[in-house]
């Protein structure tokens, strides 16, 4: 699906939201709701893309909506769905958001129980690497050397001191039809394994890469590129998981270094002339790739 055809959908996120100037997240669910025609009901977890989107009275979403607590979307998803099938109502699709927190973190027991008990779901993560929308706290997400106000930078500690948590690896270990990573800078890519998730089933996850203008501290017109610059770096690499077959769906030309990547961020300031923590962190991008060719039977 390309662009002209995603925008040619109707708008079943529209404007009138609260999200930051910059903010990728709106184009995101746009382009995962145009994955399907079919009448969507969204769940939505406490989090940035809750908070902006539904500021009693107004809300931005054109779907039927429900807002459950940060840990407990998946759950609360999975009830609709359940209760959907027991009233035999036919042809409806079942979509969760979660930010890296209410995903990766405190909302992880409840995913994985969903993901176990195989609704028919499309649980969408959009990761923008910490708490963003509660004051800049690390997350599980967040990843090695980036500043946040729980991982600040001083004399002795250097931003966060652990790797980012692999919520693909975890994912995928519940052996379900479909998971596949995504990001803001290619939402043709985003929208078609939407598709594809909404066409399964049994549950799929799309992990989707949103860079956040606030807590990455870069310019507001950035975040698409700086998006790419990520893909193109290999440190979020665009893939697909298809009962079990993984997919490579992009590899750059000429691989361009992490620092490339992370230097137009205020959050990797002081990493900047740290030569120990840039190169741990480009030995673990490397690792990971090499990993992922591997895995997609790509040669290195």
């Amino acid at each position: 699906m390309n662009i002209p055809e995603i925008v040619a959908k109707k708008e079943r996120f529209v404007s009138g939201h609260r999200a930051c100037a910059g903010c990728g997240f709106p184009q995101i669910v746009r382009a995962v709701l145009a994955g399907t025609d079919k009448q969507v009901v969204v769940a939505n977890a406490t989090g940035c893309l809750e908070v902006v989107s539904t500021i009693y009275p107004y809300s931005a979403w054109k779907v039927p909506y429900i807002h459950s607590a940060f840990e407990n979307v998946a759950a609360t998803i999975s009830g609709v769905e359940a209760a959907a099938k027991a009233l035999k109502k036919k042809d409806i699709k079942f979509l969760a958001f979660g930010g890296d927190g209410g995903t990766t973190d405190i909302g992880l027991q409840s995913l994985s129980g969903a993901l176990e008990r195989r609704h028919n779901i499309v649980y969408v993560q959009y990761d923008n690497e910490a708490y963003q929308n509660t004051g800049v706290q690390r997350s599980g997400a967040t990843p090695y050397g980036a500043a946040t106000t729980t991982t600040p930078v001083g004399k002795v500690h250097k931003g966060k001191e652990l790797f980012k948590k692999d919520i693909m690896k975890i994912v995928i270990a519940h052996d379900i039809p479909y998971v596949a990573q995504a990001s803001l800078s290619n939402l043709e890519d985003l929208s078609e394994k939407a598709r594809k998730a909404f066409e399964v089933e049994g549950p799929a996850f799309i992990n989707v890469l949103q860079p956040c203008t606030l807590g990455w501290k870069f310019p507001m017109s950035m975040a698409v590129e700086i998006a790419k610059k990520a893909v193109d770096s290999c440190f979020w690499p665009l893939y697909e998981v298809e009962k079990g077959k993984y997919k490579l769906n992009y590899r750059p030309n000429k691989k361009i270094p992490v620092l490339d990547f992370i230097k137009l961020q205020g959050r990797y300031k002081h990493a900047l002339k740290n030569k120990a923590i840039l190169d741990k962190l480009q030995k673990h991008v490397d690792d990971k790739w090499e990993e992922l060719l591997g895995l997609c039977k790509q040669p290195a």
